[in-house]
Protein backbone atom coordinates (compact mmCIF):
# COMPACT_ATOMS: atom_id res chain seq x y z
CA UNK A 1 0.00 0.00 0.00
CA UNK A 2 1.22 3.81 -1.06
CA UNK A 3 1.24 5.81 2.08
CA UNK A 4 -1.78 8.15 2.21
CA UNK A 5 -1.55 12.13 1.63
CA UNK A 6 -2.70 13.71 4.48
CA UNK A 7 -3.80 17.37 4.32
CA UNK A 8 -3.11 19.22 7.72
CA UNK A 9 -4.52 22.35 8.39
CA UNK A 10 -2.56 25.37 9.88
CA UNK A 11 -5.15 26.26 12.10
CA UNK A 12 -4.98 29.30 13.77
CA UNK A 13 -1.48 31.30 13.05
CA UNK A 14 -0.99 33.13 16.05
CA UNK A 15 -2.04 30.06 17.90
CA UNK A 16 0.63 26.64 18.49
CA UNK A 17 -0.42 24.96 15.09
CA UNK A 18 2.60 25.79 13.30
CA UNK A 19 5.12 24.90 16.51
CA UNK A 20 3.52 21.54 16.69
CA UNK A 21 3.49 21.03 13.03
CA UNK A 22 7.05 21.82 12.43
CA UNK A 23 7.91 19.74 15.16
CA UNK A 24 5.00 16.45 14.04
CA UNK A 25 6.98 16.53 10.66
CA UNK A 26 10.41 16.41 12.14
CA UNK A 27 9.64 12.85 13.33
CA UNK A 28 10.82 9.96 11.55
CA UNK A 29 7.72 8.28 12.66
CA UNK A 30 5.13 11.04 11.24
CA UNK A 31 7.42 10.81 7.94
CA UNK A 32 7.07 7.09 7.72
CA UNK A 33 3.59 6.97 7.74
CA UNK A 34 2.20 9.34 5.32
CA UNK A 35 2.42 12.41 3.16
CA UNK A 36 1.79 15.46 5.23
CA UNK A 37 0.72 18.43 3.01
CA UNK A 38 0.18 21.61 4.77
CA UNK A 39 -2.61 24.06 4.31
CA UNK A 40 -0.84 27.53 5.56
CA UNK A 41 1.41 29.64 5.09
CA UNK A 42 4.96 29.05 4.76
CA UNK A 43 6.82 31.95 6.39
CA UNK A 44 4.83 31.20 9.21
CA UNK A 45 6.11 27.67 9.25
CA UNK A 46 9.43 28.58 9.06
CA UNK A 47 9.04 31.62 11.70
CA UNK A 48 7.55 28.47 13.91
CA UNK A 49 10.82 25.77 12.80
CA UNK A 50 13.08 28.53 13.96
CA UNK A 51 11.26 28.97 16.98
CA UNK A 52 11.17 25.33 17.98
CA UNK A 53 14.95 24.70 16.71
CA UNK A 54 13.23 22.55 13.41
CA UNK A 55 15.42 23.19 10.75
CA UNK A 56 13.15 21.47 7.98
CA UNK A 57 12.49 23.58 4.95
CA UNK A 58 9.89 24.53 3.64
CA UNK A 59 8.45 24.55 -0.20
CA UNK A 60 5.84 27.35 -0.91
CA UNK A 61 3.40 25.62 -3.17
CA UNK A 62 0.68 27.27 -4.72
CA UNK A 63 -1.44 24.12 -5.82
CA UNK A 64 -1.59 20.74 -4.38
CA UNK A 65 -0.86 19.14 -7.61
CA UNK A 66 2.43 20.93 -7.24
CA UNK A 67 3.30 18.43 -4.07
CA UNK A 68 6.89 16.54 -4.36
CA UNK A 69 6.91 14.28 -1.72
CA UNK A 70 10.16 12.71 -2.77
CA UNK A 71 11.70 16.01 -0.76
CA UNK A 72 12.27 16.36 2.48
CA UNK A 73 10.70 19.49 3.15
CA UNK A 74 7.68 20.30 4.04
CA UNK A 75 5.48 20.52 1.16
CA UNK A 76 3.08 23.81 2.07
CA UNK A 77 -0.09 25.32 0.14
CA UNK A 78 0.76 28.64 0.86
CA UNK A 79 -2.55 30.61 0.90
CA UNK A 80 -0.64 33.75 1.75
CA UNK A 81 -3.17 35.30 4.26
CA UNK A 82 -0.87 35.85 7.26
CA UNK A 83 1.44 39.41 7.48
CA UNK A 84 4.82 38.90 8.44
CA UNK A 85 3.81 40.87 11.80
CA UNK A 86 1.09 39.06 13.01
CA UNK A 87 1.99 38.29 16.31
CA UNK A 88 2.16 35.05 18.56
CA UNK A 89 -0.50 34.87 21.33
CA UNK A 90 -2.87 37.87 19.99
CA UNK A 91 -6.44 36.68 18.86
CA UNK A 92 -7.35 39.05 15.47
CA UNK A 93 -9.93 38.25 12.74
CA UNK A 94 -6.74 38.05 10.34
CA UNK A 95 -5.91 34.85 12.26
CA UNK A 96 -9.66 33.84 11.67
CA UNK A 97 -10.14 34.48 8.11
CA UNK A 98 -6.94 32.46 7.59
CA UNK A 99 -8.05 29.76 9.52
CA UNK A 100 -11.17 28.78 7.71
CA UNK A 101 -9.80 29.43 4.18
CA UNK A 102 -6.59 26.88 5.55
CA UNK A 103 -10.07 24.28 6.02
CA UNK A 104 -11.57 25.70 2.86
CA UNK A 105 -9.16 24.33 0.78
CA UNK A 106 -8.44 21.20 2.87
CA UNK A 107 -11.72 20.35 2.01
CA UNK A 108 -11.15 21.39 -1.99
CA UNK A 109 -7.63 18.93 -2.01
CA UNK A 110 -9.52 16.23 -0.42
CA UNK A 111 -12.46 15.64 -2.70
CA UNK A 112 -10.31 16.59 -5.73
CA UNK A 113 -8.44 13.58 -4.55
CA UNK A 114 -5.16 15.10 -3.99
CA UNK A 115 -5.47 13.87 -0.23
CA UNK A 116 -6.75 10.85 1.57
CA UNK A 117 -8.11 12.74 4.68
CA UNK A 118 -7.61 15.94 6.57
CA UNK A 119 -6.07 16.45 9.96
CA UNK A 120 -6.38 20.27 11.76
CA UNK A 121 -4.69 21.71 14.26
CA UNK A 122 -6.33 24.36 16.43
CA UNK A 123 -8.55 27.21 15.79
CA UNK A 124 -9.62 30.42 17.87
CA UNK A 125 -13.20 30.18 17.87
CA UNK A 126 -13.39 33.71 18.71
CA UNK A 127 -11.39 34.46 15.91
CA UNK A 128 -13.23 32.97 13.80
CA UNK A 129 -16.35 34.33 14.41
CA UNK A 130 -14.50 37.56 14.59
CA UNK A 131 -13.98 37.41 10.81
CA UNK A 132 -17.44 36.75 10.50
CA UNK A 133 -17.69 32.90 10.42
CA UNK A 134 -19.80 32.00 13.22
CA UNK A 135 -19.73 28.09 13.37
CA UNK A 136 -18.98 26.51 16.97
CA UNK A 137 -16.23 25.01 15.90
CA UNK A 138 -14.45 22.60 13.20
CA UNK A 139 -16.85 20.31 13.81
CA UNK A 140 -19.99 22.41 12.14
CA UNK A 141 -17.61 24.33 9.65
CA UNK A 142 -17.03 21.44 8.07
CA UNK A 143 -20.15 19.90 7.82
CA UNK A 144 -21.10 22.77 6.22
CA UNK A 145 -18.40 22.75 3.23
CA UNK A 146 -18.99 19.08 3.01
CA UNK A 147 -22.78 19.50 2.72
CA UNK A 148 -23.21 17.08 5.86
CA UNK A 149 -26.79 17.25 7.81
CA UNK A 150 -25.15 15.26 10.44
CA UNK A 151 -22.05 14.23 12.26
CA UNK A 152 -20.74 13.20 15.34
CA UNK A 153 -17.56 14.30 17.15
CA UNK A 154 -15.50 11.45 18.90
CA UNK A 155 -12.75 11.56 21.22
CA UNK A 156 -10.12 9.12 21.12
CA UNK A 157 -6.87 8.50 23.86
CA UNK A 158 -4.76 5.50 24.41
CA UNK A 159 -7.54 3.85 26.80
CA UNK A 160 -10.86 5.59 25.64
CA UNK A 161 -12.84 6.48 22.67
CA UNK A 162 -15.79 8.90 23.17
CA UNK A 163 -18.50 9.81 20.99
CA UNK A 164 -20.83 13.10 21.73
CA UNK A 165 -24.91 12.78 20.65
CA UNK A 166 -24.70 16.61 21.74
CA UNK A 167 -21.92 18.64 21.88
CA UNK A 168 -21.41 22.85 21.37
CA UNK A 169 -24.62 23.89 23.37
CA UNK A 170 -25.43 24.00 26.31
CA UNK A 171 -26.90 21.85 28.77
CA UNK A 172 -30.87 22.34 28.94
CA UNK A 173 -30.95 22.57 24.93
CA UNK A 174 -28.68 19.22 24.84
CA UNK A 175 -31.36 17.28 27.06
CA UNK A 176 -34.49 18.92 25.08
CA UNK A 177 -31.98 17.66 21.40
CA UNK A 178 -31.73 14.53 22.62
CA UNK A 179 -34.20 11.43 21.35
CA UNK A 180 -34.21 8.11 20.34
CA UNK A 181 -33.51 8.73 16.56
CA UNK A 182 -30.42 10.92 17.22
CA UNK A 183 -29.25 8.59 19.84
CA UNK A 184 -29.51 5.49 17.27
CA UNK A 185 -27.48 7.35 14.34
CA UNK A 186 -25.07 8.34 16.59
CA UNK A 187 -24.35 5.30 17.88
CA UNK A 188 -24.41 3.66 14.14
CA UNK A 189 -21.48 6.30 13.12
CA UNK A 190 -19.55 4.98 16.06
CA UNK A 191 -20.15 1.54 15.67
CA UNK A 192 -19.16 1.95 12.17
CA UNK A 193 -16.10 3.89 12.41
CA UNK A 194 -15.16 1.27 15.05
CA UNK A 195 -15.53 -1.68 12.45
CA UNK A 196 -13.75 0.20 9.50
CA UNK A 197 -10.78 0.35 12.13
CA UNK A 198 -10.81 -3.44 12.64
CA UNK A 199 -12.45 -3.53 15.70
CA UNK A 200 -14.43 -6.75 14.28
CA UNK A 201 -17.78 -6.09 17.24
CA UNK A 202 -17.55 -3.40 19.70
CA UNK A 203 -18.41 -3.50 22.72
CA UNK A 204 -20.56 -0.21 23.71
CA UNK A 205 -21.62 1.56 26.58
CA UNK A 206 -24.02 4.06 26.22
CA UNK A 207 -24.50 6.90 28.90
CA UNK A 208 -27.36 8.02 30.80
CA UNK A 209 -28.47 11.70 31.24
CA UNK A 210 -29.10 11.89 35.38
CA UNK A 211 -26.69 10.22 38.22
CA UNK A 212 -27.23 6.76 38.44
CA UNK A 213 -28.98 6.61 35.32
CA UNK A 214 -32.01 8.05 37.09
CA UNK A 215 -32.35 4.85 39.75
CA UNK A 216 -36.01 4.05 38.35
CA UNK A 217 -37.48 7.65 38.17
CA UNK A 218 -35.95 8.83 41.11
CA UNK A 219 -33.56 11.02 39.58
CA UNK A 220 -34.68 13.74 36.15
CA UNK A 221 -38.01 13.19 34.65
CA UNK A 222 -37.67 9.87 32.80
CA UNK A 223 -35.25 10.67 30.24
CA UNK A 224 -33.64 7.35 30.08
CA UNK A 225 -36.35 5.40 29.60
CA UNK A 226 -37.68 7.67 26.97
CA UNK A 227 -34.86 9.26 25.44
CA UNK A 228 -31.78 6.78 25.26
CA UNK A 229 -33.39 3.18 26.21
CA UNK A 230 -35.10 2.93 22.08
CA UNK A 231 -32.43 3.35 20.82
CA UNK A 232 -29.81 1.21 22.70
CA UNK A 233 -32.91 -1.74 21.92
CA UNK A 234 -33.19 -0.35 18.10
CA UNK A 235 -29.24 -1.51 18.20
CA UNK A 236 -29.61 -4.49 19.78
CA UNK A 237 -32.09 -5.79 17.83
CA UNK A 238 -28.97 -4.96 14.52
CA UNK A 239 -27.18 -7.76 16.90
CA UNK A 240 -24.94 -5.18 17.67
CA UNK A 241 -23.09 -5.26 21.28
CA UNK A 242 -24.58 -2.22 22.82
CA UNK A 243 -25.61 -1.69 26.67
CA UNK A 244 -27.13 1.39 28.53
CA UNK A 245 -27.75 3.71 29.50
CA UNK A 246 -25.55 3.83 32.31
CA UNK A 247 -24.43 5.80 35.13
CA UNK A 248 -21.53 7.54 33.58
CA UNK A 249 -18.99 7.85 36.61
CA UNK A 250 -19.28 3.77 36.66
CA UNK A 251 -19.10 3.39 32.90
CA UNK A 252 -16.20 5.52 32.39
CA UNK A 253 -14.49 3.42 34.90
CA UNK A 254 -15.32 0.48 33.36
CA UNK A 255 -14.15 1.74 30.06
CA UNK A 256 -10.77 3.15 31.10
CA UNK A 257 -9.80 0.16 32.15
CA UNK A 258 -10.94 -1.72 28.60
CA UNK A 259 -13.81 -3.47 29.48
CA UNK A 260 -15.78 -1.12 26.24
CA UNK A 261 -14.40 -0.11 22.86
CA UNK A 262 -16.73 3.24 23.13
CA UNK A 263 -18.71 5.13 25.36
CA UNK A 264 -21.72 7.36 24.16
CA UNK A 265 -21.62 10.18 26.04
CA UNK A 266 -24.66 12.39 26.14
CA UNK A 267 -23.27 15.81 26.23
CA UNK A 268 -20.26 17.63 25.86
CA UNK A 269 -18.49 17.94 29.61
CA UNK A 270 -19.64 14.91 30.30
CA UNK A 271 -17.33 12.87 27.34
CA UNK A 272 -14.50 15.96 27.25
CA UNK A 273 -13.96 15.77 30.56
CA UNK A 274 -12.58 11.70 31.32
CA UNK A 275 -10.60 12.18 28.18
CA UNK A 276 -8.79 15.36 29.31
CA UNK A 277 -7.54 13.61 32.48
CA UNK A 278 -6.72 10.45 31.15
CA UNK A 279 -3.92 12.75 28.97
CA UNK A 280 -4.89 16.21 26.95
CA UNK A 281 -1.22 15.44 25.33
CA UNK A 282 -2.42 12.31 23.42
CA UNK A 283 -6.43 12.67 22.45
CA UNK A 284 -7.45 13.15 19.21
CA UNK A 285 -10.75 14.08 17.73
CA UNK A 286 -12.60 12.80 14.97
CA UNK A 287 -15.30 13.83 13.28
CA UNK A 288 -17.37 11.13 12.46
CA UNK A 289 -20.55 11.09 9.34
CA UNK A 290 -18.32 13.34 7.05
CA UNK A 291 -17.67 12.04 3.32
CA UNK A 292 -13.42 12.71 3.87
CA UNK A 293 -11.96 11.61 6.93
CA UNK A 294 -10.90 14.37 9.64
CA UNK A 295 -8.74 14.14 12.95
CA UNK A 296 -7.32 16.38 15.12
CA UNK A 297 -5.34 17.58 18.42
CA UNK A 298 -7.82 17.66 21.42
CA UNK A 299 -6.55 21.16 22.51
CA UNK A 300 -7.09 24.45 21.69
CA UNK A 301 -4.70 27.02 20.03
CA UNK A 302 -2.97 27.84 24.11
CA UNK A 303 -1.98 31.41 23.31
CA UNK A 304 -0.39 31.96 26.27
CA UNK A 305 2.45 29.13 25.52
CA UNK A 306 2.01 29.98 21.30
CA UNK A 307 5.28 31.47 19.95
CA UNK A 308 7.31 30.41 23.15
CA UNK A 309 8.52 27.12 21.64
CA UNK A 310 7.22 24.53 24.30
CA UNK A 311 4.00 23.27 22.30
CA UNK A 312 3.69 19.61 22.54
CA UNK A 313 3.17 18.03 19.40
CA UNK A 314 2.17 14.42 20.94
CA UNK A 315 -1.59 15.20 20.57
CA UNK A 316 -0.77 15.89 16.66
CA UNK A 317 1.48 13.10 15.91
CA UNK A 318 -1.71 11.00 16.80
CA UNK A 319 -4.22 12.81 15.40
CA UNK A 320 -1.81 12.02 12.53
CA UNK A 321 -1.41 8.42 13.05
CA UNK A 322 -5.09 8.14 13.47
CA UNK A 323 -5.94 9.46 10.13
CA UNK A 324 -3.42 7.09 8.86
CA UNK A 325 -5.61 4.16 10.03
CA UNK A 326 -8.94 5.58 8.55
CA UNK A 327 -8.20 7.11 5.18
CA UNK A 328 -8.63 5.07 2.01
CA UNK A 329 -6.24 2.53 1.62
CA UNK A 330 -4.44 2.31 -2.17
CA UNK A 331 -2.55 -0.45 -4.17
CA UNK A 332 0.73 0.72 -4.52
Amino acid sequence: MTRPTIAITMGDPAGIGPEVIMKALAQPQVQAICNALVIGDSNRLRKAGQIVGVPLEVDALSDAKQANFASKAVQCVDLKLVPDDLPFGRLSATAGEAAYRYIERAVQVVQAGLAQGICTAPLSKEALHAAGHKYPGHTELLAHLTGTPEVSMMLVSPKLRVIHVTTHIGLLDAIEKIEPGLVERVIARGHDVLVRAGVANPKIGVCAINPHAGENGLFGRGEEAAKIAPAVEACQRKGWDVHGPLPADTLFFLAGRGDYDMVVAMYHDQGHGPIKVLGLEAGVNITVGLPVIRTSVDHGTAFDIAGKGIADERSLIEALRQAVDLAPKKAA
